[in-house]
């Protein structure tokens, strides 16, 4: 006999997850989890978890102390014990948890523990010591870091990359131009060229110096540009060319050249938001204006040393420094996971995050997007609590969709503006960046300063996904029909052959999956399709034997390893299960074993704990920890596992 007004396949839905996963039971645990959530919004409105990096940022902080003879002795002697923590047991450090060696991690390590005071012969220094020599040595380190030891003498000027601060007045013809590069990589070079130009010393008040490091004296070490690349040897001709010519620019140029970078840091120097509201730029930005004559008490270098100081999380005995902060980003998320809880027990935290979101909304402000839409109406929102310069397509889209799913007309123009600025943003191959237009000018991955990899901000497909989502959900209209099409059709071209995405800015694949599915079942796409399938078949194949996912940033170096990892988390495992569920997955044994997972993985007070870095600021070379995302993640998705189980 079939119950009153309930399908039977739905009752069936409803009888399997209270087999698996008792009702009172999901219901208690969401209960708690969204309690916890809800007690750690801030007073004003947002949520924010702390972004923990590689012991990079924290290295750097030490070296900028020393290079301005700054030296907070109690804040530098918790950030050296943070660094010996993460020391790997054989000796260097990671970029991530459980993470193989990094040359350039590890060398600035090492400098800024004996900036710090550690002894050269205390074990671990000498564990680090040999396997640096081991790896090849200082030499071998990335361009940033030839550069910080330049700075400090302990390389030639030589060993840096030939980047004048003259490029500041190139073109737009010439090959490599500000508009050219990525937001991120703009940021921090207009104030490197302008340190490297002036060849600024170090202070170095102790005189600190690594020459232990190298294999070889660093002043006869002759391999610091090894060829990446035919056209990356051709390159390298020129610039070393260039480097002998450097005196030969006219002071006239190099002043005015200096003028202008001085101009174009200051109109971005965000109050205390820092250049770019990201740590690397604020350091240089902070350093440049002292070389300039800005003296330690002018409010622009007291605003530009306050932006820095407030990425410290400071505790009893240790300390970080975060690379940047995610207000907006972690606000729209945990927005969108509260709603699917309990839309009517969280509306007024809800609203309230959401109101404090519309208030930062970049309508009119200047931006470097408007060099190439410079009649789009603006919309966008950044990343961080400032950063006007430089509004995300991404974090944008997130904010918007949770005002649509919020139901409040009240946000109704906020969602309009931001819908039609993502829909402008549109690169000509169909996909979205996160910051610009048609930034694929991949050359510049050839020179010598970009070989980190990460000089350019190309569509990719999490991106695009996201801003489809919005688009598809942001008006009754065929408005955005057309952008919606080609975005869709540019996502069919990115799926891998194993049938998952790529993840630009989530580990990995995993991550990107998740986001295209979702962005592609909005798109009215049928759960039939071929590509939707393609992908549900790859997240069954790679869920593991206790039920969850997990997934290590190795796939940023070997994409055979698509999808595995060492052991299950909860925020991948949320992904997959927000995936499964956008291809109407509910009532499959992979998403009733992913639920069972998170349920019986939770910590003492309800929530998530994860010690992975959750994300690649960019693969291969930097990876980030997001503290949130194993707490709201989770919930979400068991939230949507409830609703879908109940239809």
């Amino acid at each position: 006999m079939k119950s009153q007004g309930v399908p039977a396949k739905n009752r069936e839905r409803r009888e399997s997850l209270a087999q698996d996963a008792d009702v009172a039971f999901l219901d208690a645990a969401l209960a708690q989890a969204r309690d916890r959530i809800l007690a750690e919004q801030a007073p004003e409105g947002y949520w924010c978890w702390p972004l923990e990096a590689d012991c990079t940022i924290p290295s750097e902080y030490i070296l900028m102390m020393h290079f301005m003879d700054e030296i907070d002795a109690d804040l530098e002697l918790k950030l050296a014990r943070y660094i010996r923590r993460r020391q790997m047991e054989e000796g260097g450090w990671p970029l991530y948890y459980d993470g193989r060696f990094d040359m350039s991690a590890s060398v600035k390590a090492y400098y800024a523990l004996k900036l710090a005071g550690d002894d050269i012969h205390a074990p671990h220094m000498v564990r680090a010591r040999a396997l640096i020599l081991e790896h090849g040595g200082a030499a071998r380190c990335n361009v940033f870091t030839r550069i910080a030891l330049a700075q400090f003498g302990q390389v030639p000027w030589r060993a840096i990359p030939f980047m004048p601060v003259e490029l500041v007045l190139a073109p737009r013809w010439f090959p490599i131009t500000l508009s050219k590069v990525s937001y991120w990589s703009r940021a921090v070079m207009v104030p490197l060229l302008g340190l490297c130009s002036m060849k600024v010393r170090a202070r170095n008040p102790r005189g600190i110096g690594i020459a232990e490091l190298f294999v070889r004296p660093a002043d006869e070490e002759l391999d610091y540009f090894p060829i990446r690349s035919l056209m990356n040897f051709f390159i390298c001709k020129v610039e070393r060319i260039g480097f002998r010519l450097e005196g030969a620019i006219p002071r006239r140029v190099r002043a005015r050249a200096m003028a202008r970078a001085e101009a174009w840091i200051v109109e971005r120097l965000n109050g205390t938001g820092g250049l770019g509201a990201i740590f690397p730029a604020m350091v240089n930005a902070y350093e440049f204006l002292a070389a300039r004559g800005y003296a330690p008490d002018h409010p622009l270098r007291r605003d530009a040393l306050i932006a820095i100081q407030k990425l410290l999380l400071v505790g009893d005995d240790e300390a970080y420094c975060q690379p940047c902060v995610s207000p907006i980003w972690d606000t729209g998320l945990v927005c969108l996971a509260l709603l699917a809880v309990d839309r009517e027990g969280t509306k007024e935290a809800v609203n309230r995050g959401l109101a404090w979101m519309r208030d930062r909304q970049l309508l009119d402000e200047p931006g470097d997007w408007r060099d190439s839409r410079p009649n789009l109406p603006g919309g966008g929102w950044p990343f961080q609590f400032e950063n006007s310069h430089y509004p995300d397509l991404d974090d944008t889209s997130v904010v918007a969709w949770a005002m649509e799913e919020s139901h409040d007309r009240t946000f109704a123009t906020s969602i309009q503006r931001a819908a039609d600025w993502v829909a402008g943003m549109q690169s000509r191959n169909g996909g979205f960046a996160s910051f610009d237009v048609d930034n694929t000018h991949y050359h510049l991955n050839e020179i010598p300063f970009a070989d980190h990899g990460a000089l350019l901000d190309p569509p990719t497909s999490d991106v695009t996904a996201r801003c489809v989502t919005l688009l598809a959900r942001a008006t009754n209209d065929d408005r955005y029909r057309a952008t919606i099409e080609r975005a869709v059709q540019y996502l069919r071209a990115e799926q891998e052959e194993h049938g998952a995405w790529f993840g630009r800015w989530g580990t990995n694949f995993i991550y990107g999956t998740w986001s295209v599915l979702v962005g592609l079942r909005a798109a009215g796409i049928d759960r039939d399709d071929p590509a939707i399938r393609a992908a549900v078949r790859w997240l069954n194949a790679v869920q593991r034997a206790d039920g969850g996912w997990g997934e290590s940033n190795d796939c940023y170096h070997e994409p055979a390893t698509a999808g595995m990892g060492s052991r299950s988390t909860a925020f991948q495992t949320a992904w997959a299960l927000l995936a499964l569920l956008a291809a109407d997955e509910g009532d499959s044994e992979s998403v009733r074993r992913g639920v069972r997972y998170l349920l019986a993985h939770r910590e003492p007070g309800g929530l998530w704990e994860d010690v992975e870095f959750t994300a690649p600021g960019f693969p291969r070379v930097f990876y980030l920890k997001y503290h949130g995302y194993a707490r709201y993640f989770p919930l979400w998705a068991l939230a949507c596992y409830r609703e879908q189980a109940a239809r």
